[in-house]
């Protein structure tokens, strides 16, 4: 079984995804980390070889469609556009013949504004000091890109809010829910 987590940038996709893979007993697999491995730049760099966002996507979808042709049982974090562009025709080709799941990590904008993290070109955090006038402007980006990408999420097979949740709590939660809704057995 394949668990495709999408979800706003920074709310939690990796972390969740690495704390929920190790919960079953799966493999963690990051989108980003495998594409920039793949074509050996970093996110930045490849982006800026495009014209538009949706070259790099779909330069992007060519590893996610490696990754799910895998037959292993694996969590994978993907990108805030995981359901949406090349990620989501990549999805549905494989969700006729496998046992895969996409699941919906959300939180309130103002908890993720407090997550968010920045990188170089090279995919190097870097430290980013929040002025109140800077959070007021990131918190009206966070809104936007929640907006641009919500039909996407929609799309999910699963929606799971982390709102006000422990970070420890988060992974059994998410199995709850799966063997609720029949994804998992019983007792996991």
């Amino acid at each position: 079984m394949i668990i495709y987590l999408v979800g706003m940038a920074c709310v939690g996709k990796t972390t969740i995804g690495r704390m929920l893979a190790e919960r079953l007993g799966y493999t963690f697999i990051d989108l980003d980390e495998e594409v920039m491995k793949h074509y050996q730049k970093s996110i930045e760099r490849l982006q800026s070889e495009h014209l538009t966002m949706y070259g790099f996507r779909e330069k992007a979808g060519v590893v996610l469609d490696h990754l799910l042709s895998k037959n292993i049982d694996c969590v994978i974090a993907g990108t805030p556009a995981g359901l949406k562009f090349a990620y989501n025709k990549v999805f549905k080709r494989h969700k006729k013949d496998k046992e895969l799941y996409s699941l919906y990590l959300y939180d309130t904008c103002e908890n993720v504004l407090d997550r968010l993290t920045f990188y170089d070109v090279d995919s190097n955090p870097i430290e980013e000091p929040m002025s109140p006038a800077k959070r007021l402007r990131y918190l009206r980006d966070v809104k936007a890109d929640f907006n641009y990408f919500k039909s996407s999420y929609d799309r999910a097979d699963v929606q799971v809010s982390i709102e006000n949740i422990p970070l420890s709590d988060i992974p059994e939660k998410i199995c709850n829910i799966l063997v609720e809704q029949h994804v998992l057995p019983a007792g996991v």
